[in-house]
């Protein structure tokens, strides 16, 4: 029972449909058929275009989990990300969702919740279900994580920065190089003492790497890094404004504070105008990922602006060139990032 559906036709018959109807009914053989649901650039438009009708119209439902025994592999690429909450990884999703859609492949995208043995959870399910190819935010995983990928043998692309000893291949932007430009463009700009709020970086790889590179542009400017200009926070609104007020209260000289992530620098940015503390001349503030929100604030925010989109883009294809035989290398794609000035500094 290969590929083959049982759902009723909605007719009332109670019959069976099956990818050999579909075939009679498109006038192609079976396996055009199965091609159209598996790989359908291999098939030609007009014919595809036949089949994908004929499906719609007597209602054939592809039997999956049955395709994907046969083939040991499934037209499914899985996507974890640490927060479904965070609108920032939506970008990232649909790029990759436009990509393997055109191609005839369809993502499952779960969340990890910031836990790294979650995120292992997650993947055991994803090879468990026979994806074609697994898409991880995350740069650090446990031991057992590592382990599935080796085994299951499918191509993993990360996404949530360069990292040093991938799985597989990544594509990405350098969290590290991002916070040290910014910082060094700060400096530039007069400011001196520069405080830097980020996430907490236990578990958070990305964050460490902010912290890694605003340390390492302040040793640069001779500027022996203080632990007074430094904080780490639980993500939201309500976390940034806490920082604001904690740095702007006990680190003495402060003018300008570095948000390791727009929703905690709006959080301050609201704190500050709920204080009457105006921006940037009581306090300057800059941020990193450069929503949308950040050119319409009173005043703007400058922000670091990164390529999330063409993150979700790039890592469907080099996914899909690994999955149809046409590439063998590994890849390392550094997408860059771009410093955007505005009102508040």
């Amino acid at each position: 029972m290969r590929g083959d559906s049982r759902r009723s036709n909605g007719r009332g018959s109670g019959q069976t449909i099956r990818m050999r109807d579909v075939a009679r009914r498109a006038d192609v053989s079976p396996m055009t058929v199965s091609r159209v649901l598996r790989d359908p650039g291999k098939v030609s438009e007009e014919t595809r275009n036949r089949v994908l009708e004929t499906i719609r119209e007597i209602g054939y439902v592809p039997n999956k989990l049955a395709g994907s025994l046969a083939s040991s592999q499934s037209n499914v690429i899985g996507l974890v990300v640490p927060s479904i909450r965070n609108s920032l990884f939506a970008d990232t999703i649909q790029g990759t969702a436009d990509v393997l859609r055109a191609a005839g492949f369809q993502l499952m995208v779960a969340d990890s919740g910031q836990s790294l043995d979650d995120e292992e959870a997650l993947v055991s399910a994803f090879v468990a279900q026979r994806v074609s190819g697994i898409i991880l935010h995350n740069t650090r995983h446990t031991d057992g994580t590592r382990e599935l990928v080796r085994r299951a043998g499918i191509p993993v692309v990360e996404t949530g920065d360069l990292a040093p000893e991938p799985l597989d291949m990544t594509v990405s932007y350098s969290n590290y190089a991002a916070a040290r430009d910014m910082t060094l463009s700060l400096a530039r700009r007069g400011y001196r003492r520069i405080g830097f709020v980020s996430l907490h970086t236990k578990e958070n790889d990305r964050a460490r790497e902010r912290r890694r590179g605003y340390v390492a542009a302040m040793k640069s400017l001779g500027r022996a890094p203080d632990p007074a200009l430094m904080t780490q926070v639980a993500s939201g609104l309500a976390a940034g404004a806490q920082a604001l007020v904690h740095l702007v209260q006990s680190a003495r000289g402060l003018d300008v504070i570095f948000f390791a992530g727009d929703v905690l620098a709006i959080g301050a940015l609201l704190e500050c105008q709920r204080r009457g503390w105006p921006v940037p001349s009581r306090i300057a503030i800059a941020s990193f990922d450069d929503l949308d929100l950040l050119q319409h604030t009173v005043p703007t925010v400058t922000s670091l602006r990164l390529p999330r989109r063409e993150i979700g883009r790039y890592s469907a294809e080099v996914l899909l060139d690994r999955i149809r035989g046409s590439s063998t290398r590994n890849v390392s794609l550094d997408l860059g990032f771009e410093i955007i000035e505005r009102e508040s500094t």
